[in-house]
């Protein structure tokens, strides 16, 4: 039977404000807004699905310092890591954001409003504390301290929020659960007992082996709940994780294995992180002992209402061609293991993987996305694709599920270019132009190395387009194929969503020429009139017609 929510009711918000998400909308429209960072988008997400109950928003000052010091919210409830709104002095000063004021909280990849969050008080965090308590140490090398001293803005906003939508995925979205769909799920399947292994990494027979036996040892079933938010810098990406994970499913017993993502911006917090995940996942990193994660777990396991099962590290035994646990391997008996170290290596040089370490299947993804240093230059070749829109474009740079593109596919939008590349210039014809001819520079260099880039820059000029296109071809080395994708937008759906009001400023004449259509595209679309499957869709068969995937 499935255990209680932590804190005793599940917090949908999605569900609970799904009645009034269309007022919720309209009054977006009017506020001030704020663009999430991606650990504030994973962790608005997990808010409002009730990934994190009792949570019900942002930590507001007295629940932060509870947490920090007491792994507790400021009622008791058991919360061991702070989940905060960081927000800087300029955008506080500049939307004059005080205790009362209403907030649209918008996804950073698509603008749209996700929740409207209610101030209850601005403050400014203790780090000093806060990285010692939460991480063990304020030490600059571990990569959490890193993020909350560099990264982190100088104040925090506290306050409930209404959720108006969860953030759209394009990817793996049959293995997307919220926790109520996961319990339905289930209650659907009559699984009674779960054992559930999160981790960030890449399964291998080892990982097979520890999560059968945990579930033979309990007489349950087992979750595989891999995080895909945030995880270590220089982890796997999640898209070639995924597919590791679905095809180590197909070696566990029919029926006793189901895989869910948890969109989770892990802060490699050990211990503290460990009971947060309400599991039993050592991280095993050098900043913690090797099971400090495990011993705090077992501390609060009554209030976790979830049993730990400790497994030592598991080993294999070339005599007998099995894995033990460590701790039960005789003395003298000779193991064999490979570390995640010599593992890159042997990705990164063409060397064998033996088959008593990793699956036939497993190894192929990780060769296909992590291909030897030598052959990356001669034999990866991968589209670079620009496309032309009057709005941001709604199509993922990853295929869903199949995620049959390349697996180096940098995308960039128009903001970010904007920001980071042409921040100096304005919306004149040349200054347009010259955006262009930077993006598609950029694209042919990233192209040349094997990489596959989606670029969605305003290109109203055919000269623009015409330019870019022969400096993808004539720079992007054998690699260097282009493709026109025409994001056909009615300027009137634009104008609607167009909140920084340059439309406006183009239909009164102070922006001339801001809207251009090509008339060669090798795909239009009409995002009024196609899905985004159907878009997806069609972009996928463009590139197995060129042989590109």
């Amino acid at each position: 039977m499935v255990n209680s929510p932590h804190g005793g009711v599940l917090k949908d918000l999605i569900a609970r404000d799904e009645p009034i998400s269309a007022q919720l909308r309209e009054e977006a429209s009017t506020l001030p807004d704020i663009t999430l960072t991606d650990r504030q988008l994973c962790d608005l997400e997990l808010i409002t699905n009730g990934g994190f109950s009792p949570l019900e928003g942002f930590l507001n000052e007295k629940d932060y310092v509870n947490v920090v010091e007491n792994l507790r919210l400021a009622d008791g409830t058991l919360f061991p890591i702070p989940i905060n709104l960081d927000l800087s002095r300029e955008t506080i000063e500049s939307l004059k954001i005080a205790p009362g004021s209403r907030l649209a909280l918008r996804d950073p990849r698509d603008d749209q409003a996700l929740a409207i969050i209610t101030v209850e008080d601005i403050y400014t965090p203790d780090r000093g504390k806060e990285a010692v308590n939460v991480f063990g140490a304020d030490d600059p090398a571990h990569p959490a301290v890193a993020y909350l001293r560099n990264q982190v803005r100088e104040f925090y906003v506290g306050g409930k929020v209404q959720a108006i939508q969860a953030p759209t995925h394009f990817d793996y979205v049959a293995l997307r659960y919220t926790p109520a769909e996961l319990r339905a799920h289930f209650k659907k399947v009559a699984w009674r007992k779960v054992v559930a292994f999160q981790t960030r990494n890449p399964m291998h027979r080892a990982h097979r082996e520890l999560t059968v036996r945990a579930a033979r040892q309990r007489q349950a079933n087992v979750l595989i709940h891999p995080v895909v938010g945030l995880t270590k810098p220089g982890d796997v990406d999640h898209y070639t994780r995924v597919r590791v994970y679905e095809a180590i499913m197909k070696k566990y017993p029919n029926g006793l294995g189901h895989l869910a993502l948890l969109p989770l911006a892990m802060r490699m917090a050990g211990p503290r992180e460990a009971v947060w995940h309400l599991s039993s996942n050592s991280q095993g990193k050098d900043f913690y002992g090797p099971y400090d994660a495990q011993d705090l777990v077992i501390k609060y396991h009554d209030e976790l209402q979830i049993e730990m099962v400790p497994f030592q590290q598991m080993t294999y035994l070339p005599s007998t061609d099995e894995y033990q646990p460590v701790d039960e391997v005789p003395k003298g008996v000779q193991t064999l293991d490979i570390s995640g170290t010599e593992l890159r290596k042997r990705l990164r040089t063409g060397a064998p993987i033996p088959d008593w370490f990793s699956y036939e299947e497993v190894v192929k993804v990780l060769r296909e996305s992590y291909p030897p240093r030598t052959s990356k230059a001669s034999s990866f070749s991968s589209p670079a694709s620009t496309t032309q829109a009057k709005t941001p474009s709604p199509v993922p740079s990853k295929p869903p599920s199949t995620n049959k593109a390349a697996a180096a596919s940098p995308s960039s939008s128009a903001r970010t270019v904007r920001q980071e590349l042409s921040s100096e210039l304005g919306f004149s014809a040349d200054d347009r132009h010259k955006n262009v001819q930077r993006i598609a520079y950029v694209a042919a260099e990233l192209t040349r190395a094997g990489a596959a880039v989606v670029a969605a820059p305003i290109a109203p000029h055919e000269r623009s387009r015409q330019a870019a296109k022969q400096t993808v071809l004539q720079n992007g080395g054998p690699g260097g194929n282009f493709f026109l994708i025409h994001v056909a937008t009615p300027l009137e759906h634009c104008e609607k969503t167009d909140r920084k009001g340059v439309y406006a400023r183009a239909r009164a004449g102070e922006i001339k020429g801001f809207t251009g259509t090509p008339d060669n595209a090798d795909l239009t679309f009409d995002i009024t009139k196609h899905t985004i499957p159907e878009i997806v869709h069609s972009i996928i068969l463009l590139l197995e017609t060129n042989a590109l995937v």
